[in-house]
């Protein structure tokens, strides 16, 4: 799968961004030379989307659709999910969110996002810390321009993101696609941790703390992004409950 955000609408880590990108002999290159190059790689079997400047999304159709390992897109309300991987709870969370039985994981996610957005009364990172299994995905919210992504804690599922030539926020499960639009700007998306465009990047088993970025060498000595670790030391005061009366944006803005 493959995400590309503007700038304007996703706000990363200034340390994923490096500057060694800019001054080596590979220069990272624009969304939609990235997004040409993935869809080059799938000739037979993509999807993608566009939403004018503000963002893309492109999928890749699984070979064995029943796979564990399984690739799901989908949208509803002018909500989009690109979903990898699986959940072992999916029953247990379509009942307790009164879905359908055959409501797959994206359907899933989109639903627990509108949650969130419109009347949570949870915590984001407890709604992510109830997913069982190997998962990771990326929700885009047309309406309002907002971006939600997750990777799970077990390492089933890689994810990685980095930053193109204009700032965009490229994602991708797909090493190589991102390591030649990002050029040296680019690092794994850390396990057990979800992003927020307005809230930011936080673990969601460790919610309490902050992350911390830690850079990235590479075997060339330059440095390349930056990994980023809960610090066990640095605490956020509080994680604020959101009744039925606040919207998700308030939660965040409180933090």
């Amino acid at each position: 799968m493959l995400a590309i955000f503007h700038k304007a609408f996703a706000h990363p880590p200034e340390e994923l961004n490096s500057p060694a990108s800019h001054h080596g002999s590979k220069k990272p290159k624009l969304p939609e030379e990235t997004l040409k190059e993935f869809l080059s790689h799938h000739p037979h079997n993509n999807f993608s989307m566009g939403f004018g400047d503000a963002a893309v999304l492109a999928y890749v159709k699984p070979d064995q659709p029943y796979s564990l390992k399984q690739r799901l897109f989908c949208g509803f309300d002018d909500i989009y999910c690109l979903f990898l991987g699986s959940l072992n709870n999916l029953c247990m969370l379509n009942k307790q969110y009164g879905l359908t039985k055959n409501t797959n994981e994206a359907m899933f996610v989109i639903e627990a996002y509108r949650t969130l957005r419109d009347r949570g009364p949870y915590p984001a990172d407890q709604v992510v810390k109830d997913l069982d299994g190997s998962f990771a995905f990326v929700v885009y919210d047309s309406k309002v321009g907002s971006v939600f992504t997750a990777l799970g804690s077990d390492g089933g599922v890689q994810l990685y993101w980095g930053i193109a030539a204009d700032g965009s926020v490229v994602i991708s499960d797909e090493l190589h696609v991102i390591k030649e639009g990002c050029a040296k700007s680019y690092a794994p998306f850390p396990k057990g941790c979800f992003f927020h465009s307005e809230g930011g990047l936080m673990n969601f088993e460790h919610p309490m703390n902050k992350m911390k970025a830690m850079p990235r060498i590479d075997s060339e000595g330059a440095m390349c992004g930056a990994n980023f670790n809960v610090d066990k030391f640095t605490r956020i005061n509080s994680i604020p409950r959101v009744g039925s009366e606040a919207n998700w944006s308030a939660e965040w803005t409180s933090h």
